[in-house]
């Protein structure tokens, strides 16, 4: 992951409303949720959410399918991964291995755990 991309995905990620969104995303797994859903359990009005979400996919790290009349968000995890990988790659010296509880996080939320 280069910086500039790396840049926009923090940034995107410095709002707490989109925090909360991504993280509700990632809490919801590879099979995501529909917009309207999100909207209600996080109780986000609709235009606000948009809004929220069109900021999260610009930076990557959502994705978007139509379900019928339903758009169902999902977290976009390969981006997630490539995000923490290009956060700790130098931990340590270079020395991943010192920090095991955090690489193992590292590879689970790549993964999609």
């Amino acid at each position: 992951m280069e910086t500039p991309t790396a840049s926009a995905a923090l940034s995107a990620l410095g709002n707490e409303r989109r925090l909360q969104i991504f993280r509700f995303l990632v809490q919801a797994g590879p099979d995501g949720v529909a917009a309207g859903e999100i909207a209600r359990r996080l109780h986000i009005l609709q235009n606000t959410l948009s809004s929220s979400l069109a900021v999260l996919h610009h930076a990557g790290l959502v994705t978007s399918r139509r379900d019928g009349r339903s758009i169902i968000y999902s977290a976009a995890f390969a981006q997630l991964g490539e995000l923490m990988d290009f956060l700790v790659e130098d931990c340590c010296g270079g020395n991943a291995e010192l920090c095991p509880a955090f690489a193992a996080r590292v590879r689970a939320a790549a993964s999609g755990v």
